[in-house]
């Protein structure tokens, strides 16, 4: 992640850096990416709590329409040149209506949109409550859930962030933007890049057509190695949020059990003063106290306490508790406070030999991989498909899901932690296979990525597993020093969770850590022969099964996909093949031999409530 303090840049300013013969398309491609994407080195620093509203916080969101344009300039310069980002987007040439969250290769009917390589503009005029703008004691946040790929952003006028990187949030603090004169709104441009480069994450290459009797002057395409449409845009929500200027910035809750005890370890931590009162108190769902301290850190203990199970794995499944936080201060305007509060899953996760624990049981993964962007709207979130979709799964039987190939929406790990349905966390660490990618600047942007999921996704009891990448060459000799590396890395960030890759290749070979074709009759009966293999092995070492995959999705076009890929059990409008029906069964049946009878009974016949 990169971050410049409010009304600065990090080196320089944005329009500066990219003056002077720094070329985005179509020469000088990667001598661009170099010094924009790292030649900067500013630390990660600070927390990514989610926004919530408390009688401290407020917030405000700005999904909706946004005024767009595409760069089609040929050097897709045009932007920085003629500076768009010092007045409205309009008064520098035509404008379109692009809607937020959504991907804006999906969008349009222009096919020259569809398949745009280089920088795009948004831009949201903001109507500001006075009291943001006239109260110094308060503290105003931009935060953009997602922007895919690089991003950078300005409020009215002035650079305020940068950040590489498609699918975790960033924020810039915007106070002085907003409180300097009578200002009772905000102009907010961000200008996003989806180009892909050998050290990106996921990476890709440009392909130059330089025959110019097939192709126009300056011709490129966008080539990657993964199996999905390359989606870009402001793909999650864009809000603004308020904090006092002495605040809780972050909050870390490590669970554990002692027996019938529930432990809630916490540490918590306080920007804009190092004189304030701490109190913390852990309430049920009847809002009830039941463990309270004071403090930064320490350790809450609740007698007989009511763990996070997954689902159809108890009578009880994910019982989630409220961490209160209250923040008290006394500075030299008067007294502050700030109120927040965690649901928090009390539960153990733990790996033998030959089983995967939650809170000391075997636990048998019994899900999909899915793809956030399985839709006909490309990857904007969507509750109502959301809502959908987890109803599938628990129709289906499923407990588990991978988040192939990169982190999902904070709303998505917020119902996973509901609902019960345990999550392998995956980075976007998705195509990985040319050497380049191996290299050192790669590593480094990977462990920052692996930094961020970590800080945002911690204190989800849901999550009970990272992984750091999806099927790369991890046969090349370069790949065991940087698998090494990134593993031990994130198992530094949190011990409390095993670490994992999905792997494509010989085990011999591997130099990683290794923690009628197509139709519906061939895929039912594919399947078949895998379950009697798992069945077999499930009783030596495999802890669980994860479907490939849950619904069809949009890939690029090629020769070797007709629209999309076609291996879900459902399609993409959500209606079930045979497979999802032979996939029910079987994962019924797993429910009732690896859970306890009665609640996954009962859970059936909530699940047969679902779809009929």
């Amino acid at each position: 992640m990169r971050r410049a303090r409010p009304g600065t840049a990090a080196c320089g300013t944005a329009a500066e850096r990219r003056a002077g013969g720094m070329h985005w398309l179509p020469a000088g491609l990667w001598l661009a990416l170099g010094p924009l994407l790292w030649g900067c080195g500013l630390a990660l620093q600070g927390g990514m709590l989610y926004p919530r509203e408390s009688p401290s916080r407020e917030r405000k969101e700005l999904d909706g329409l946004w005024s767009f344009r595409a760069d089609f300039s040929d050097n897709r310069r045009q932007g920085f040149e003629q500076q768009w980002y010092r007045a409205p987007l309009r008064e520098s040439g035509p404008i379109l209506d692009m809607p937020v969250p959504s991907s804006f290769n999906d969008v349009g009917q222009d096919g020259r949109l569809r398949r745009f390589v280089g920088w795009v503009w948004y831009e949201r005029e903001a109507i500001l409550p006075q009291r943001w703008t006239q109260d110094p004691g308060t503290r105003v946040v931009l935060r953009i859930g997602s922007a895919h790929y690089y991003a950078i952003v300005w409020v009215n006028g002035v650079h305020v962030a940068e950040h590489e990187g498609g699918h975790l949030p960033f924020e810039a603090d915007i106070s002085k933007m907003v409180q300097t004169g009578p200002l009772s709104s905000c102009r907010i441009t961000i200008a996003i890049n989806n180009t892909l480069t050998p050290h990106t994450l996921p990476p890709g290459t440009i392909l130059y057509k330089t025959d110019t009797s097939k192709y126009p002057k300056g011709y490129f395409v966008q080539n990657t190695n993964f199996d999905f449409f390359n989606y870009a845009g402001l793909h999650r929500s864009v809000l603004l949020y308020t904090t006092p200027t002495t605040y809780i910035d972050d909050i870390t809750v490590t669970p554990g059990v002692d027996q019938d005890t529930g432990l809630v370890n916490y540490q918590i931590f306080i920007q804009g003063s190092e004189h304030f009162q701490l109190e913390v108190r852990l309430l049920d769902k009847e809002g009830k106290v039941v463990a309270q301290g004071t403090g930064g850190q320490g350790q809450l203990q609740v007698p007989s306490a009511y763990l996070w199970w997954p689902y159809l794995m108890h009578e009880h499944p994910a019982y989630l508790y409220s961490l209160e936080v209250r923040l008290t201060a006394q500075m030299a305007a008067g007294p502050v406070s700030d109120f927040y509060t965690l649901p928090v899953g009390i539960r153990t996760v733990a790996v033998t030999e030959s089983q995967f624990l939650i809170n000391g049981k075997p636990f048998y993964f019994h899900g999909v991989n899915k793809h956030e962007d399985a839709d006909i709207r490309g990857k904007g979130f969507d509750w109502p498909l959301l809502v959908k979709d987890f109803n599938l799964l628990l129709w289906l039987g499923a407990n588990a899901l991978r988040t192939s190939h990169y982190p999902y929406a904070e709303e998505v790990m917020q119902l996973c932690d509901h609902s019960g349905i345990v999550v392998i966390d995956e980075s976007p660490g998705v195509g990985i296979v040319l050497t380049q990618s191996y290299s050192n600047v790669s590593l480094q942007h990977h462990l920052e990525v692996m930094e961020e999921l970590v800080r945002r996704d911690k204190n989800h009891p849901a999550v009970v597993m990272w992984s750091v990448a999806n099927e790369p060459t991890s046969f090349l000799k370069p790949a065991g020093y940087y698998f090494k590396t990134l593993i031990a890395h994130t198992k530094a960030l949190d011990p409390s969770r095993p670490v994992t890759f999905v792997t494509n290749s010989n085990f011999e070979a591997d130099l990683g850590d290794p923690p009628l074709m197509f139709s519906e009759e061939y895929q039912k009966g594919l399947l078949e022969q895998y379950h009697v293999v798992l069945d077999q092995k499930r009783k030596e070492y495999v802890v669980g099964e994860l479907i490939w995959n849950f619904a069809d999705f949009m890939t690029d076009q090629s020769p070797q996909r007709a629209i999309g890929n076609k291996k879900g059990i459902f399609t993409r409008q959500r209606q079930p093949k045979g497979a999802a029906f032979l996939l029910r069964e079987r994962y019924w049946k797993l429910a009732n031999e690896t859970s306890d009878h009665w609640s996954a009974r009962k859970a059936q016949c909530l699940g047969n409530s679902l779809l009929t």
